[in-house]
């Protein structure tokens, strides 16, 4: 059984190396949504795979960090990350470019490292999600699945949250140690 959890961002970025002139060379955003399959080898004793409620707790703070900033490759020049480290308080850098593709796959390392670290309480199953979906636009998404893991190297400790966006979690302390991100 598989169920699925959606959200939703708004971003904007720079895909560079990629073969669309306009993208890889311009500031662009998106009206993201996200959605995040879960299956389980058992239900809970509400007779659920996951409660989506826990989903609020560390799971949307990651996916709501990217809303409303600007996701930065840590490839940019230094002055180009200097600008936006000055002038936006909402930004990530991230160890890839920005792409869906990434975004997929970051996203499945983060939810998958964030279940690994929590402690449920109603007799949940093995929880894992399944896959990760981003769509970009109306008409293109990409899927990250557990086996593309591997497909890149990507450490999610190499994410660079600003402070700003930290901030705004709730359970901050709590995520931050799953995380094992000191602030």
């Amino acid at each position: 059984m598989i169920i699925r959890k959606k959200f939703k961002f708004e971003g904007a970025h720079i895909v560079r190396n990629c073969s669309t002139k306009r993208c890889k060379t311009s500031i662009h955003g998106h009206s993201y949504k996200v959605e995040v399959f879960f299956t389980s080898n058992k239900l809970d004793n509400g007779f659920m795979i996951l409660d989506f409620g826990l989903t609020k707790k560390h799971i949307k703070n990651i996916i709501d960090s990217f809303d409303h900033a600007y996701s930065l490759w840590v490839e940019e020049s230094n002055e180009f990350k200097e600008f936006f480290k000055t002038n936006s308080q909402r930004w990530i850098e991230m160890p890839v470019s920005p792409s869906a593709e990434a975004y997929s796959l970051m996203f499945l390392k983060f939810i998958d490292h964030i279940l690994k670290n929590t402690i449920f309480s109603n007799g949940e199953g093995n929880i894992q999600v399944t896959s990760v979906r981003v769509h970009e636009t109306k008409t293109g998404y990409a899927e990250a699945f557990r086996e593309d893991m591997d497909l890149i190297e990507l450490d999610i400790r190499k994410v660079v949250f600003s402070d700003e966006v930290i901030n705004e979690w709730k359970n901050k302390d709590e995520l931050l140690k799953i995380l094992s991100i000191e602030k």
